[in-house]
């Protein structure tokens, strides 16, 4: 059996750093604005939440899951009015993050095509 997807990018200090670039790129380019408008102003409850998901997620520590029992992405998401934009701008940074984090390039391939497929159910045009 193969190592979790968890275990492949190194665990929580590289899902931390994803996520730090992930919003860090949505603070500071332009191109994804739209989708910087649909967050609070402060980003650390996200980005705290962000890095807890994908821990459990990618097949580590499950511990967001027990904080957020019966809690669905989707349902979570629905309130958001997702457009093919804002989810093109998430797939767009989630893909740079990761590339920029320098996680394996078939494991983020992997993982943007599941993340692909996540933000696609989102929409809501």
């Amino acid at each position: 059996m193969s190592a979790p997807p968890y275990e492949l990018i190194g665990g929580a200090p590289a899902v931390r750093r994803v996520v730090e670039r992930f919003y860090d790129l949505m603070e500071s380019d332009p191109a994804y604005a739209e989708l910087r408008a649909m967050h609070a102003p402060d980003l650390a409850p996200m980005r705290a939440s962000l890095a807890g998901f994908l821990n459990g997620w990618l097949g580590g520590p499950r511990d967001w899951f027990a904080d957020h029992p019966g809690v669905c992405m989707m349902s979570l998401h629905a309130r958001f009015g997702i457009t093919a934009a804002t989810a093109r701008q998430w797939r767009e940074a989630m893909a740079r993050a990761l590339a920029d984090s320098e996680v394996d390039r078939n494991l983020a391939a992997q993982i943007n095509a599941a993340f692909a497929r996540m933000s696609e159910n989102m929409r809501r045009d």
